[in-house]
């Protein structure tokens, strides 16, 4: 997961792996090794090489991260968003959200509780 997103999110800044260790403080000769290392998921960054690496990568930490593709994707999208429009997208979830809780089948908490009269 992280190796996948970090190489995807490298590739997509145009940064070779030598370029992104140097620019996140890695030594010179170790640089590139060590970015293959995060990138076939050998080694972890710790949080403050993987905080480095979003800023400098100017993704948010959580797509790296995020275990599901759909949600690193949306994770990615929000996060170029305005803060505007940010607002917007989240009533627009709690809308979708309410509709669905509408329309799906809630099982009747009342029909569902023992009566201990009838017990």
């Amino acid at each position: 997961m992280l190796g996948t997103r970090l190489k995807a999110a490298r590739i997509r800044a145009g940064y070779s792996q030598k370029q992104l260790g140097m620019l996140v403080g890695m030594d010179e000769f170790s640089a590139s090794a060590r970015m293959n290392q995060y990138e076939r998921e050998r080694h972890s960054p710790n949080m403050r090489t993987s905080e480095q690496l979003a800023m400098v990568l100017q993704v948010p930490m959580a797509y790296l991260y995020c275990p599901e593709d759909e949600l690193a994707e949306l994770i990615l999208k929000v996060s170029s968003l305005t803060p505007e429009f940010k607002k917007e997208l989240t009533r627009f979830i709690e809308q979708l959200l309410a509709a669905q809780g509408s329309t799906s089948r809630q099982p009747d908490r009342k029909s569902t509780r023992l009566n201990s009269s009838h017990v």
